[in-house]
């Protein structure tokens, strides 16, 4: 079963002749199929938690250990190269701008993720089984009739589905996600969360997002609330049981 474990994570950044604290022994346990919601102020450390957990920055000290199918990693002790791996085959993210490629379609976006890392030269049958997983990755996420669309003549919660159907186009143990309805409408939004909630349980993902709406915490299998690097459970919500 895949799983999460965060323990005593602190990650501090130069200051002058200081270091500011971004974590401060940072505890979080996620389970797969879950999702573990994280509010609280802009620069209270919720940007620094997913960049930690996603291998992109190293903390000062603290465990962080990902379990999937095929064993468990540290995640802390890895290499640049051991890190670079594990995001293209374990962790899926999705970044609070969809960052799509704007000359590719939506079926070629998933495609390239899948490629990433590989060798120029793609044998025919891996191509089809890529194609293959693509048209279903998006399908599965309502975008039937739209893979040959690019960015710009898909509306802002299209262009979101496709960021969600990426992330998961290498089957990912863990799910980061960052804001992903600051910048849709209330009904956009609510239809993204929806979405998110159901692939997530889907493909049984450890699931972290970060986000400001309080409207779906309610949704959510655990709720934390970061104040200045300081991570606790956030009790003011009522959790669907």
């Amino acid at each position: 079963m895949h799983s999460l474990t965060v323990s005593k994570v602190t990650l501090t950044y130069p200051d002058g002749a200081d270091r500011i604290t971004a974590l401060d022994s940072v505890d979080l346990w996620v389970g797969g199929g879950e999702i573990a919601a994280i509010t609280g102020p802009s620069g209270s450390g919720k940007s620094s938690l997913l960049a930690v957990v996603s291998t992109l920055i190293r903390p000062d000290s603290g465990s962080i250990r990902l379990d999937t199918a095929s064993g468990t990693a540290d995640l802390v002790g890895l290499s640049r190269g051991e890190a670079a791996r594990l995001r293209r085959e374990q962790i899926g993210i999705v970044f609070q701008q969809s960052n799509l490629v704007p000359a590719l379609t939506a079926l070629e976006q998933l495609e390239a993720m899948a490629h990433l890392g590989q060798h120029l030269i793609i044998p025919p049958s891996i191509r089809r089984e890529t194609r293959s997983r693509a048209r279903d990755l998006l399908a599965s996420v309502g975008l039937s009739g739209q893979e040959h669309k690019r960015p710009a003549q898909l509306s802002g919660g299209q262009r979101q589905r496709v960021n969600i159907a990426r992330a998961l186009m290498n089957d990912p143990a863990l799910l980061v996600i960052d804001e992903p309805t600051s910048a849709l409408d209330q009904d956009r939004g609510a239809a993204i969360i929806d979405l998110i909630l159901d692939v997530v349980h889907t493909h049984d993902t450890a699931t972290l997002l970060v986000t400001h709406d309080r409207s779906h915490l309610h949704q959510m299998d655990a709720v934390y609330r970061m104040v200045d690097g300081v991570l606790t459970i956030d009790e003011s919500v009522n959790l669907a049981a």
